[in-house]
C-alpha cells in the first residue's frame, strides 16, 4: 500500500510552505499520496483538494464565530475520510484554531502528527503548548526561539529553519519590470484578505497621497497577492478621501516590489518577514474591527506584532497598530525610512 499523508494548510502563507514540503516528500518517495486542505500551491505539488484554503478564510474572533458550523462540517468531513483513508501520517501547518483541534481528534484515532510551523503559543495562550506536547509526535519550529519554549517537554522539536530564507535567496530574477514612474519607489502591501484591504489600504493611499505632495516624483505600487484582491484594492481605493497621482497595481509580484521599492507599507502577517529578508525598509499596519482589537489585546503577551522585531528582540519596524492608522501617521512613519 502506498504511503499517505494528509495535510491541512488552511491560508495562503502555510500552502505554499507546505508546497515545498509536500515537493521534498514527492523527491523522496514518488508513491506518496498527498491530500487534504490547502491552496494553489499545494495542487501544483500533486496534492488531491478535499477543500480550497480559500475557503477556510476568518479574520478576526468574530468572523470565525460567525463561520463556526461551516467549519464544524470541514472538521468532522476531513476526519471522516482520515477514517476511510487511514493515512499514514498527518502534516498539520500551522493555522492553530482549526489544527490543534485537528491534531487532538486524529492522535485519538491513532494517527501520528507532525506539526509545522509551531503555533505562536509565545504570543498567545500558553496552554496550547500542553496540547502539542501531548498530540503531535513532530514539532517543526521556523523561528529561532521556539525550539527552547519545549525544553524538558516530551515532545521532539526540530529548528528547521524559516523557508521564506530559502526561498527568497534563490528569487532573483523576475520575468517582467514594474511599472514604476519614478522615485522614491514606495510599497504598498495592504494584504491579501479582502477585510485587510478595506481596513488598511485608503489610509495607505491618503499617506501616499501626502507623500506625493511632498515629492512629486514618488511612485507607488500597490500588491495584490491574486486577481480577486486586485479588485478589493480598486474598490477600497474608491472610498479613499485622496490618492498619489503616481500609483498602480500589480498582482502576484509582492516580493518584486518589495525588493525594489525603497520603502512601505506593509499590513502585518507573513509579509513583514519578506520585507525585512528582502532589505525593504517598512511600518508594520494592523488594524482590524473594535472588538476584535479589545479582544486580541487582552491576550497577546508578547511586546510586537512584527516578526522580524521579535526576532531582533527590539523595535527594528515601527509598527502602527489600530486607532493610530491614520493617513498622517502613516506619513510619519515612512518619511524617516526614505
Amino acid at each position: 500500500m502506498n504511503p499517505s499523508v494528509l495535510f491541512v494548510a488552511g491560508e495562503v502563507s502555510g500552502d505554499m510552505h507546505a508546497a515545498e514540503l509536500a515537493r521534498a516528500l514527492r523527491r523522496r518517495r514518488p508513491d506518496v499520496e498527498l491530500w487534504g486542505i490547502g491552496g494553489d500551491e499545494l495542487r501544483a505539488a500533486g496534492m488531491d483538494l478535499v477543500r480550497h484554503a480559500r475557503e477556510m478564510e476568518a479574520i478576526g474572533f468574530t468572523a470565525v464565530i460567525r463561520r463556526l458550523p461551516f467549519f464544524r462540517r470541514v472538521f468532522r468531513d476531513i476526519l471522516a475520510r482520515a477514517r476511510a483513508r487511514k493515512p499514514t501520517l498527518a502534516v498539520l501547518v500551522d493555522y492553530p484554531g482549526f489544527n490543534l483541534r485537528m491534531a487532538q481528534a486524529l492522535h485519538g484515532m491513532g494517527v501520528r502528527v507532525v506539526y509545522y510551523i509551531c503555533p505562536q503559543i509565545w504570543a498567545w495562550r500558553k496552554s496550547r503548548a500542553r496540547i502539542l506536547v501531548e498530540n503531535v509526535a513532530r514539532l517543526l519550529t521556523i523561528l529561532p526561539f521556539e525550539q527552547e519554549l519545549f525544553r524538558g517537554q516530551p515532545l521532539r522539536v526540530e529548528y528547521v529553519g524559516h523557508p521564506l530564507a530559502d526561498q527568497l535567496r534563490a528569487e532573483t530574477k523576475y520575468s517582467a519590470a514594474l511599472p514604476w514612474r519614478g522615485e522614491p519607489r514606495i510599497a504598498l502591501l495592504p494584504g491579501s484578505r479582502r477585510s485587510e484591504i478595506e481596513y488598511l489600504l485608503p489610509p495607505m493611499l491618503e499617506a501616499a497621497a501626502l507623500i506625493g505632495q511632498e515629492r512629486p516624483e514618488a511612485s507607488f505600487l500597490a500588491a495584490a497577492a491574486h486577481e480577486s484582491a486586485a479588485d478589493w484594492i480598486r474598490a477600497a481605493a474608491a472610498r479613499a478621501a485622496a490618492t498619489p497621482p503616481r500609483w498602480e497595481i500589480v498582482v502576484g509580484r509582492a516580493r518584486q516590489v518589495l525588493r525594489e521599492g525603497r520603502a512601505g507599507w506593509v499590513a502585518s502577517g507573513t509579509a513583514t518577514l519578506e520585507a525585512a529578508l528582502l532589505g525593504c525598509p517598512h511600518a508594520l499596519v494592523y488594524r482590524v474591527s473594535w472588538l476584535n482589537y479589545q479582544i486580541g489585546r487582552r491576550l497577546i503577551l508578547v511586546p510586537h506584532l512584527g516578526i522580524a522585531n521579535l526576532i531582533a528582540g527590539r523595535t527594528v519596524c515601527p509598527e502602527i497598530l489600530q486607532d493610530a492608522v491614520t493617513p498622517a501617521n502613516l506619513a510619519e512613519s515612512l518619511r524617516p525610512l526614505l
